[in-house]
């Protein structure tokens, strides 16, 4: 199955926790559309890494973080599901 919208679209809504990604939303892509998430999702970490919230703003830092920590779980996730399908990212 194809992925339906933008892929770096979906990639933030899954650091900002609006979408979850589980084995099996895993199952309807094809290899192609995997390595499109995977590189997506790296992109947004980058993204997410890049911003500097302010130092006495203990909210924003968690905020990153939690991003951080989602989008780090949601590559974790992909490259163990690729890696026991066989699938090369």
């Amino acid at each position: 199955m194809a992925i339906a919208g933008n892929p770096l679209v979906m990639a933030r809504e899954i650091g900002d926790g609006f979408r979850p990604l589980t084995p099996a939303t895993l199952k309807r892509y094809t290899p192609a559309d995997l390595k499109v998430i995977n590189t997506n999702l790296q992109q947004v970490l980058r993204e997410v890494r890049g911003d500097v919230p302010p130092p006495d703003d203990a909210e924003a830092t968690r905020k990153k973080n939690l991003r951080m920590q989602r989008l780090n779980q949601a590559i974790l996730m992909l490259t163990n599901y690729c890696r026991q399908q066989r699938i090369s990212l």
